[in-house]
């Protein structure tokens, strides 16, 4: 019965998953060929505004821009599920080669923001709710209140010009310097400035939820008893509230994984760092449109299985979501 219940419970996230990005790639395909703007100066150039109507049908069947968008959308999605997903006008390659060659930066950048802000955020939250209403605690509460509302091109643009202009000690573009693409210290170098961008604009934020959550624990029922028995602040905090505070920590880190996405991608933009962020800018600019398809899709996928994840861990730690589930599931096989 277990195993039933286990096999309907995830064959429903998995349609509802399978769903959603359904829905995603049919209101991506049409707002992006719905949007003004001519595809063919993204493929020919200049030479768009020299063509005669004749030419300009004839391009518009050579890149499959000629039929309705739901005949489009029916050839796109079959390609699609045939590991087929098109060239890139502005890049005239396939549009798997062109990411090839940038993700690898936005993983560097986003990976290694992701492991700061949550390694930070804990060791923060931990040492704010330790010293919880001490002068320490408020200070650090009002930086980071105060971070956390700059937004992050202006604080980009002022440390490209204090670090880059100024001082010029760090590069103030790209992933890594001509010629040095292997030079892991020369990446470094080029990571510096976007990573403590990504980095202090998350940090509070998390910071301050997992602080709250531990602040929360402690002013529970059996931290009391705990004190009532002799037992350490210590003891208590490191080796009850945080353990307790940890599933609903591994949540938060599911949920956060979009939110800094989508900074990276700012932040990319601004630094003009090769990544994903910069390239979906690209591709909506120029109307890529089998580009800007792909690099959508895998955004709108990631968000959804994180979300998906994060609900999954709620509904595990918790158990009135856990109940609440249980009792669906029953009503759907009727036991």
């Amino acid at each position: 019965m277990a195993k039933r219940n286990r096999f309907i419970y995830y064959g429903k996230k998995l349609i509802a998953f399978l769903f959603s990005v359904l829905v995603l790639s049919v209101v991506v395909f049409y707002v992006a060929r719905l949007a003004p703007g001519d595809p063919l100066v993204s493929y020919y150039g200049d030479r768009t505004e020299k063509m005669s109507p004749r030419e300009r049908e004839w391009a518009m069947e050579k890149l499959g821009l000629d039929q309705p968008i739901y005949v489009q959308y029916v050839k796109w999605a079959e390609n699609a599920l045939h590991g087929d997903f098109g060239i890139s006008f502005k890049y005239k390659q396939d549009v798997v080669e062109v990411i090839r060659g940038r993700i690898v930066n936005t993983l560097l950048l986003g990976g290694i923001g992701f492991l700061c802000i949550f390694a930070g955020s804990l060791i923060l939250g931990v040492f704010c709710a330790w010293h919880e209403e001490r002068w320490i605690d408020r200070i650090l509460c009002k930086l980071g209140t105060i971070s956390s509302c700059i937004p992050e091109f202006w604080l980009s643009l002022v440390l490209i010009l204090i670090f880059a202009v100024t001082l010029r000690v760090l590069p103030s573009s790209g992933a890594y310097s001509t010629g040095n693409a292997n030079d892991i210290a020369d990446r470094a170098v080029h990571l510096i400035m976007p990573l403590t961008i990504v980095t202090l604009e998350h940090l509070w934020y998390y910071a301050y939820m997992i602080r709250n959550k531990i602040l929360e624990e402690v002013r529970t029922d059996y931290v009391l008893l705990a004190k009532s028995k002799g037992l350490s602040k210590r003891i208590i905090l490191f080796k009850h509230c945080l353990r307790n505070v940890m599933p609903a920590y591994l949540s938060i880190m599911a949920i956060a994984v979009p939110h800094v996405l989508g900074g990276t991608f700012v932040v990319e933009s601004v630094f003009s760092y090769p990544g994903i962020g910069a390239l979906s800018y690209e591709s909506a600019r120029y109307h890529d449109y089998n580009l800007l398809m792909i690099l959508c899709m895998m955004s709108g996928i990631l968000v959804i299985f994180c979300n998906m994840l994060a609900q999954i861990i709620n509904e595990h730690i918790d158990p009135r979501v856990k109940a609440s589930e249980a009792a669906e599931v029953s009503e759907v096989t009727g036991l």
